[in-house]
């Protein structure tokens, strides 16, 4: 008798190959491989988009670091650096800590969350990018203020939705595990947010494997449920680290990708293997290591482009 997983797991596999029977043109197109580049810390954007461009990977994944009027990338900056290595900007990492948390129970820290947001979308509409991701509650803040979080935070974002329509760029709320945020854990928690928004301007997910690990009964199901919501993927193995140094079974996520026509154009995925430990968040600050960078994007882009051309060769 096979695991419940492997039931699963089999399902897919199944679905997978009549698709590859029936409609092979859903096939072609290959799936966009982009990064998540916060985990580099504070290294020049050059830097980032050379390593990714010796990789091969054209799209990128900013660092949401407008967190004041004179913070963060120059959009004319921006754009000169990754068009000299050839990268598009796919979406936003938005950045959602205790002092910028859309659920606060105080007023100005949700008007911070509010002042954070404009300055992103501003500047995601510069750069052209597709999506901003957005989290309900603070990051690094598991405990819960009170049983209020949730309408508070679906007042707050009401307040800037109008904005992501107007700059034609995607809100995609991303569910993060239990450890790190105090709500909105799962596929399923997101999807009742983005109704109860109830706002054109936000009507998409960003789904992170890692988290999902954590908080959902099976990876593809889950990402199944997403189907055409899910504008971006974050991808690291179930350790965390770059694809293929962990367990995580890449070779179903992908073909799931596949079903849901996860291959169009402005949809990506996006490693993010921030390393294993508990708090990921200072190195976003930090003096990176260039050669564990080099290693985690080479070994990532590589095994990802083995398993998919494994997956569809099958």
């Amino acid at each position: 008798m096979k695991q419940h997983f492997q039931v699963k797991n089999d399902e897919i596999r199944a679905r997978f190959a009549l698709l590859k029977t029936q409609e092979p043109g859903r096939l072609r197109a290959r799936l966009n491989l982009s990064w998540s580049n916060w985990g580099f810390g504070m290294e020049p954007l050059a830097a980032s988009a050379a390593r990714l461009a010796e990789a091969d990977i054209r799209f990128i994944e900013l660092h949401g670091n407008h967190y004041g009027a004179d913070l963060g990338y120059k959009p004319a900056e921006t754009l000169r650096v990754l068009a000299e290595h050839g990268i598009t900007v796919g979406g936003i990492c938005g950045m959602f800590s205790k002092e910028s948390d859309l659920s606060s129970n105080s007023g100005l820290t949700r008007q911070a969350a509010v002042d954070y947001l404009k300055r992103t979308i501003d500047f995601s509409a510069e750069v052209k990018a597709g999506y901003i991701l957005v989290v309900p509650g603070a990051v690094g803040r598991p405990t819960p203020y009170d049983d209020s979080e949730f309408e508070r935070s679906i007042a707050t974002l009401s307040l800037v939705a109008d904005r992501f329509v107007a700059a034609g760029v995607q809100g995609a709320v991303e569910p993060i595990r239990s450890a790190e945020v105090s709500f909105c854990h799962t596929i399923a928690d997101a999807k009742t947010y983005i109704a109860a928004l109830n706002h054109p301007g936000v009507q998409h997910i960003n789904a992170d494997l890692y988290h999902m690990q954590s908080e959902e009964s099976h990876l593809g199901m889950a990402l199944l449920d997403a189907g055409p919501m899910l504008a971006n993927l974050h991808l690291a193995d179930s350790n965390r680290c770059a694809l293929g140094e962990g367990a995580l079974d890449i070779d179903t996520v992908i073909m799931v990708l596949y079903l849901i026509g996860f291959n169009r154009p402005g949809c990506y995925v996006t490693p993010e293997p921030l390393g294993p430990g508990g708090d990921p968040y200072p190195a976003m600050h930090g003096k990176p290591d260039p050669a564990l960078l080099r290693h985690l994007v080479q070994q990532t882009a590589t095994y990802f482009r083995e398993r998919e051309m494994a997956v569809l060769e099958a």
